[in-house]
Order: C-alpha cells, then sequence, then structure tokens
C-alpha cells in the first residue's frame, strides 16, 4: 500500500471508553477533516462528554480553505459542547501558542505538550493507548 492511500487520521485505541486519540500523519485535507469530524460525531452519539488526544508528531500541515469553511465551524461548535479534556502532542509551534491563545475563551480544558511529553497527556487524561 502507497504512503498516499493510508488515511491521514487514524484511531489510536485507548483503555478508557470516553477517551478518544487520534494520530495526524500527512496533510489535513478537507476529506481527512470531514473523517475526523466524522469519528467525532460518532463519539458524541453514544457519550455526553469525552477526552480528546490529537498527536501531531508527522502532521505536515493543513488546507486552510477547508479549516475555515462554514461546514467546518458548524462541526467544530457541536464540539465544544462534547469536549471535556483536550489534548495536543506535538506540532509546529504555532499551534501551541494558538491553544494558549483560545483557552480563557472556551470551556474545553486543552493542554499542548511537545512530541517528548505524550507520556504526561496521556497521564493528564487518566488513560494509555493500546496497542494493535
Amino acid at each position: 500500500m502507497r504512503n498516499e492511500d493510508l488515511p491521514v487520521i487514524r484511531r489510536i485505541r485507548t483503555d478508557r471508553d470516553h477517551v478518544f486519540a487520534f494520530a495526524v500523519v500527512g496533510r489535513l485535507t478537507e476529506n481527512a477533516l470531514i473523517n475526523l469530524w466524522g469519528l467525532l460525531e460518532a463519539a458524541y452519539e453514544t457519550h455526553d462528554e469525552i477526552d480528546l488526544l490529537i498527536r501531531l508528531t508527522s502532521y505536515e500541515g493543513i488546507d486552510w480553505t477547508s479549516a475555515f469553511s462554514e461546514r467546518m465551524f458548524e462541526l467544530r461548535s457541536r464540539s465544544l459542547r462534547k469536549v471535556r479534556r483536550y489534548a495536543v502532542v506535538g506540532g509546529p509551534l504555532w499551534i501551541q501558542a494558538s491553544i494558549a491563545l483560545m483557552k480563557p475563551f472556551l470551556s474545553i480544558d486543552m493542554r499542548a505538550f511537545s512530541t517528548d511529553e505524550e507520556e504526561k497527556a496521556w497521564e493528564w487524561l487518566d488513560a494509555h493507548p493500546l496497542q494493535d
């Protein structure tokens, strides 16, 4: 299988039913974002609140037009009501800076962790990844 055939959003199984985790491998395109929101929507159907970890250690950028489309704003606004804790691991420094800037304005408890702090992110969520 070629690398471009693999999904950009890859689910990381966890040991806690309400903790959802995903690895972003590659560039976040409109299709990848729709896939991520679809996976989250399914989680929202069965949980009043969830905790979320996004691993960006192989992140290659984002399609900004798609990220700020009307559809994405609608999907994000629904997420604000369901996510309790949100950990971001890795990624460029601007992502960590944007989390620090947004944090006071959101009800979500958000934290950014460097790539080498991933274990701390899992501890903060009181969860562990499961091996496939």
